[in-house]
């Protein structure tokens, strides 16, 4: 089978020096560069061709080449409470399976009979005796980054009001004013007003009568 991926991409990994045998393991260390739109689109991620460290344990087995590792990286970001620009350490686990081209993940030769092609969307496959980790690889660094990302826990944010930055500002606030009186008070107001109108006018009747 020919293969479509490209030994020359960091993220393609070759298992040929592994073997077959199940059993065999071989560790691996590699610092490639983040590819593009690594992260929470709009949230946080890893800023493309930023270095990313794997940690890879590729282990033979019946059905396949099973491979464990942790990624770690820089994320960058924006705290979702006052706007600021964050970078937070990001370190991600992930397992997956990459099954034998002759075999499916039930050890079964897949041209024996059919098999239903929705089985086998979960299914990766070695080409050729290589895998490429980079769907595995996103995956789990989206999973481990926070979908709220915060400066610190302790952040006070923005003043809903004026949009100031409370953590530079603590003793900030605005005269509060409860909507439900504020109508009352306008109407007080107004009376209040009309008050002094009658009784300016009722000053000046007096006036009249004490001249006449």
């Amino acid at each position: 089978m020919s293969t479509r991926l490209d030994h020359r991409n960091p993220l393609v990994f070759d298992t040929h020096e592994l073997g077959r045998r199940p059993g065999a393991l071989q560790r691996l260390t590699r610092s490639v560069d983040a590819p593009k739109d690594f992260g929470i689109a709009g949230v946080i991620g890893v800023p493309e061709g930023a270095p990313v460290k794997l940690d890879l344990r590729l282990e033979s087995v019946m059905e396949g080449v099973l491979v464990t590792g942790t990624a770690r990286a820089s994320a960058e970001g924006e705290c979702v409470r006052c706007l600021e620009p964050l970078s937070q350490e990001v370190a991600a686990d992930f397992q997956e399976m990459f099954s034998y081209p002759d075999a499916d993940d039930r050890g079964r030769s897949r041209t024996a009979e059919p098999v239903d092609d929705a089985e086998d969307e979960d299914v990766l496959f070695l080409e050729d005796g290589m895998f490429d980790l980079e769907p595995v690889l996103r995956d789990a660094v989206v999973l481990a980054l926070p979908m709220q990302p915060v400066c610190r826990e302790t952040c006070a944010g923005l003043c809903p009001q004026c949009g100031i930055r409370l953590d530079e500002n603590p003793d900030h606030h605005h005269d509060a004013v409860d909507i439900r009186w504020a109508a009352l008070q306008g109407l007080a107001e107004t009376i209040q007003d009309g008050e002094k109108d009658n009784m300016g006018g009722a000053e000046a009747g007096v006036d009249e009568k004490q001249e006449k």
